[in-house]
């Protein structure tokens, strides 16, 4: 763990020295929506942010150590920020590290007639309710966020207390009308692009009087991430996207459920990535629960 006293560094000292100092990267690539490290351990993935400090790395980081090319995460230049996160997931986005932490992944458990009606959406959210709160399975081929995993709990909180939950969400996320229908809903964004957004300075001011959040792994690259996890935490909080790095360094700062994605095809993410293409089947869901 980071030294003590470090502030909101801890967090990402933390996840830099979970990484083992023997393993090296294979390849990598800065990619226009999505970037990706290939390394010894695996591939991992993160949302290609913009901005920030001017990029001074220019270093060839293959076959170097991959816990050096995590180190970027710390960095205030976006773009080497986003190689940073990348670098995590390729080592705590293996299946391993996700099956230890006890994660249900996308299709586990599924028979042949399950997988058959996966598409549908009441059976999915059924089956994804299970997913979260006990035994069960997140079905083949649905791409389930955490979005639909909390949905169970938001419809039984409005029952319970007869009235919508405040939901605050960190980042635009697709669909957030419909989240909007069955929630007293405020979505935090840097780009105010919707009549849903409010400028993210909101935070101080909405977050701690949430009843549910959600909060986008890119706040990992950007640095907001220790203070949104302050914030929020004593209450229901997902973190949420393939950029979300899968450790119990986020659940000790009180992420209740980790809701992300991880590569099973390096192949085709290598080729998204570079191209633009969707990763379709390249990419798995998992949710991980806090213990």
């Amino acid at each position: 763990m980071g030294a003590a006293g470090n502030g909101p560094w801890d967090l990402y000292d933390e996840l830099i020295e979970g990484v083992p100092a023997d393993v090296r990267v294979a390849d990598y690539a800065l990619g226009l929506n999505w970037s990706y490290v290939q390394a010894e351990s695996g591939c991992g993935i993160a949302y290609t942010a913009r901005g920030g400090a001017k990029r001074t790395e220019v270093a060839d980081w293959r076959g170097r150590p991959l816990r050096d090319m995590a180190a970027l995460a710390k960095s205030w230049c976006f773009e080497e920020a986003t190689l940073g996160i990348a670098a995590l997931n390729a080592w705590y986005g293996r299946e391993e590290n996700l099956r230890a932490m006890g994660a249900v992944i996308e299709g586990d458990g599924a028979s042949a007639d399950e997988a058959a009606v996966a598409g549908e959406a009441a059976d999915a959210l059924a089956v994804a309710a299970a997913s979260v709160r006990g035994p069960g399975h997140i079905p083949c081929g649905c791409n389930l966020g955490g979005f639909e995993l909390v949905r169970p709990q938001l419809e039984a909180f409005a029952a319970e207390q007869g009235r919508l939950p405040r939901v605050v969400v960190v980042g635009h996320f697709p669909h957030m009308e419909e989240l909007a229908a069955y929630t007293d809903l405020t979505v935090l964004e840097r780009n105010v692009r919707d009549a849903l957004d409010t400028p993210d300075p909101a935070c101080e001011y909405v977050l701690p009087t949430c009843d549910f959040s959600f909060i986008t792994g890119v706040t990992l690259i950007n640095k907001t991430a220790p203070r949104l996890l302050e914030l929020a935490a004593g209450r229901p909080l997902t973190m949420v996207g393939p950029t979300v790095v899968a450790s119990p360094a986020l659940q000790r700062r009180g992420a209740t459920l980790l809701a992300g994605r991880y590569a099973v095809d390096p192949d085709r993410v290598r080729f998204a990535c570079t191209t633009g293409f969707p990763f379709g089947s390249a990419l798995k869901n998992y949710a991980i629960t806090q213990a």
